[in-house]
């Protein structure tokens, strides 16, 4: 009931939106010179005719009022009140019994409507006629029985109507709802059901309200026509929801065929778009499993390209098919454009910035998935190189997300990239005094890094000597790590440095980087006995 209510109140509201003013017999006509307002003269809630111009130095406006008093006094009389023409130095004169109610003029004719001045007194004296018709049909008993007894028919068969479409509503939602549920458990692949039934049973039920709305907001509105146009005085009401809806429909159904071909044109245009990225994807596929090779097109690039070149051939065929859309051409669907393109340029700025680092790095091959890098002050696995921020996974186990603009201002080292076959770089750096020779410490780092498990032998490990300071030389300890191995770079670079405590320990070789000024008293060494003194147990290594 409260649906119900709820579309009367709105066909209450659209017939006050379109009808003329109850409370005055003279509106202004907005679309007339601001200095000479147009006015219309009604009678009996009837348009009757509109005044355009001054006459005599009479205003529009005047003469509406005017004319609506000798309309009011020559029906009080007694007569046939019979409207007629007579033409006039001045216009057309028309006349109820003889006597003249208002003049129409040459300046009153309306040009758009491309009509003569007779036409246009023709058409105001039939309105006229109508007019007085309707308000002596108003002063008639039996006819105002008449039509109170349709309106009351009228309304208990819509009430029907309404009462059985809801039962059937009913009816189908049950049945139909029973019947998607059954199918949904149907739709299966592998046990999976490919159809959720809650959803379909939502679809179902939401379609068929919809329908079911619609039906009773057509059953009200051409109810509310109907009773409208039994009555004298909202008879013009009722006319006009019955042309209303009618010429909505006409201007609809006009606009859907006259759009049909240009909707067949960009569906045309979409559909090529769709086959020319179906053959764009097989055709990066077999580049990234390896099928066909490029010169300017590797493997680890193809995902990348791949999207790049559907986004293009997407945007090139919307910019194809946006003057074959339906309203493309209206100022609305403009506007709507002109705000998107406003509201892209003022916000992708930055995103534009990031996009293009994307492709710089990608295209540039910085680093690839699966390489170990340091960016700035952070280092791990890349994981994902994508077009706006880079994820890589540190030996800690965190996944760090870098703008790409960030990794473009600062510092990037590839560990992996100058390596023999898979692999990444382990280093380290350590400071041994003067009075150890170099070679021992050279072996030494050697040793602890072929100790430590993850780290190749082919390559052999290297050490360079990188600065010969004032109190020390500067040792630097560069091997290859297995990427396959369990251990990450962090965990790899703790064992490494502790292989290289317990091989400096069993030389004797004592470790006083980095700040290193003079012997101490006593060697700082730990003796191989005491490797394991607790809460160490022995055995314990990285």
């Amino acid at each position: 009931m409260n649906f119900l209510y709820s579309l009367c109140l709105v066909a209450l509201g659209l017939v006050a939106s379109i009808s003329p003013s109850l409370a005055d017999e003279t509106t202004k006509d907005g679309a007339s010179d601001a200095a000479l307002r147009a006015t219309t003269l009604n009678f009996y809630n009837r348009p009757v005719f509109i005044f355009r111009a001054p006459l005599a130095g009479v205003s529009a406006a005047d003469r509406t009022k005017r004319a609506s008093d000798r309309l009011k006094a020559q029906l009080a009389t007694a007569g046939t009140h019979h409207v007629s023409q007579k033409a006039d130095a001045q216009g057309v004169l028309v006349q109820i019994d003889g006597g003249t109610t208002f003049v129409v003029t040459a300046a009153d004719v309306d040009v758009l409507q491309q009509e003569t001045l007779n036409e246009a007194a023709e058409r105001a004296a039939a309105a006229l006629q109508v007019a007085i018709a309707e308000s002596q049909e108003s002063r008639n008993l039996e006819t105002m029985a008449w039509a109170l007894g349709l309106s009351l028919l009228a309304s208990a068969i819509v009430a029907a109507l309404v009462w059985v479409l809801a039962r059937v509503h009913a009816a189908l939602s049950r049945r139909l709802i029973t019947l998607s549920e059954w199918h949904s458990r149907k739709l299966q692949l592998g046990g999976i059901e490919l159809l959720n039934r809650d959803r379909a049973a939502a679809v179902v039920r939401g379609a068929l309200t919809g329908v079911y709305r619609v039906l009773v907001f057509v059953l009200l509105y051409e109810w509310l026509s109907f009773v409208l146009a039994r009555f004298p005085f909202t008879r013009v009401w009722g006319e006009t929801l019955n042309s209303y809806l009618l010429d909505l429909v006409s201007l609809l159904g006009g606009s859907v065929v006259r759009a049909i071909p240009g909707l067949f044109t960009a569906v045309v245009i979409f559909y090529l778009a769709r086959a020319f990225t179906g053959m764009l994807d097989r055709f990066f596929v077999r580049i990234q499993q390896g099928e066909h090779t490029l010169a300017w097109l590797d493997a680890d690039v193809a995902v990348p390209t791949r999207r790049i070149s559907k986004a293009v051939v997407w945007l090139f065929a919307l910019a194809m098919a946006y003057p074959y859309l339906p309203g493309s051409e209206t100022e609305a669907f403009k506007g709507l454009s002109v705000l998107v393109g406003l509201m892209i340029s003022l916000g992708a700025s930055n995103l534009v910035g990031q996009a293009a680092s994307g492709l710089i790095l990608t295209y540039g091959r910085v680093f690839r998935k699966g390489e170990y890098v340091r960016i700035a002050d952070q280092e791990g696995t890349v994981t994902e190189v994508g077009m706006f921020a880079t994820r890589i996974r540190t030996g800690l186990g965190e996944e760090l997300t870098i703008s790409n603009t960030t990794i473009l201002g600062s510092t990037t080292k590839n560990y992996s990239r100058a390596v023999k076959g898979e692999g990444y770089v382990l280093d380290t750096t350590l400071t041994i005094g003067y009075d150890t020779p170099w070679r021992q410490v050279h072996a030494m780092l050697v040793e602890a890094a072929l100790r430590t498990e993850g780290v190749l032998a082919d390559p052999k490990p290297q050490v360079f000597q990188t600065a010969l300071s004032d109190w020390y030389p500067v040792y630097r300890l560069v091997c290859q790590a297995v990427p396959a191995e369990p251990r990450p770079r962090a965990l790899l670079l703790s064992a490494l440095h502790a292989n290289i405590q317990d091989v400096f320990n069993t030389y004797g070789v004592q470790i006083m980087s980095p700040q290193y000024i003079t012997d101490p008293l006593d060697a700082k060494l730990v003796s191989p006995d005491r490797w394991f003194t607790a809460p160490a147990q022995p055995g314990d290594t990285l």
